[in-house]
């Protein structure tokens, strides 16, 4: 049996639809047209809510009317009101406050341009994230810590170096404007970097992979990510001050030199707080 979306409205043509899933109509297994089931009320005041969010009708800061009062708003019942606000929790864009209420969050989204997040000259910071976060007016900080230890099975085939091999593990918090936003733990082989002035990814004056590995002679020429969504950690959820039951993008990530990797991370990303953009050159 499938089931798709069409458009048609002739359900003697709706058999014919070649693409299923733009149109605006279910299609039954003989191509009869069906009505599409009402969504719950929760999803619907939910849905109102977050328009009245994205839209600035109810900026950051706002508090949300109490479950009484979204009761008599949307004529619902005290379960559909605190469904809805839960929904919008597990989003990240309301948060609730103890013996205060829900308020609106601040949904400004950081936007990761993939391509050309690398540069090698140029005004403004050598730092891919301190970019995005003053693209989006923001002020761009983060919290490191380095050390030296054996690499995993999965850490060493990304890598393309033996299990047990040294590499230099760096685990970075990254904020905009004090607000934690994304995290990340990167390894580089010691075999490349050991001895050199960028041996502690933080200790050299220049910041991001491409700019220090440039430094020492190595010209990255390319990076490859896979980029993945689940739900996050407890650690996470408590390093990323988000709601509980929430999503994250994760991005795993690779940098190469003449086919070597060079560096390889893994990196965490809110759902409601980044956008990710992807712009590829078509031969």
């Amino acid at each position: 049996m499938y089931v798709g979306r069409c458009s048609r409205i002739d359900v003697k043509a709706a058999p014919t639809c070649r693409s299923p899933a733009l149109c605006g109509r279910l299609v039954g297994p003989i191509g009869g047209a069906v009505d599409m089931p009402t969504p719950p009320a929760y999803l619907t005041s939910a849905a109102d809510l977050r328009a009245a969010i994205l839209s600035g009708e109810l900026p950051a800061g706002t508090k949300l009317p109490s479950e009484s009062g979204l009761m008599r708003q949307y004529d619902v019942n005290r379960t559909v009101a605190k469904w809805a606000i839960a929904v919008l929790k597990g989003e990240g864009i309301v948060e609730g406050r103890a013996g205060s209420g829900v308020y609106v969050r601040d949904t400004t989204r950081l936007v990761r341009h993939a391509r050309g997040r690398d540069v090698r000259s140029g005004d403004g910071p050598t730092s891919p994230f301190a970019r995005d976060a003053a693209g989006a007016g923001q002020h761009g900080t983060w919290e490191h810590h380095s050390r030296h230890e054996q690499a995993d099975e999965r850490i060493a085939a990304r890598l393309g170096i033996e299990p047990g091999a040294p590499v230099m593990r760096t685990s970075y918090r990254f904020l905009a404007d004090g607000e934690p936003i994304q995290l990340s733990v990167s390894h580089e082989p010691l075999a490349l970097t050991k001895d050199t002035p960028i041996e502690w990814p933080e200790d050299s004056d220049v910041k991001g992979v491409v700019t220090r590995m440039d430094a020492i002679g190595v010209r990255v020429d390319e990076v490859v990510e896979r980029v993945s969504l689940r739900s996050a950690t407890a650690e996470e959820v408590e390093a990323l001050n988000l709601p509980a039951r929430t999503f994250v993008h994760t991005i795993e990530r690779t940098y190469t030199a003449g086919g070597t990797p060079v560096e390889t991370a893994d990196i965490v990303l809110p759902g409601g707080r980044y956008d990710l953009v992807y712009r590829l050159p078509i031969d």
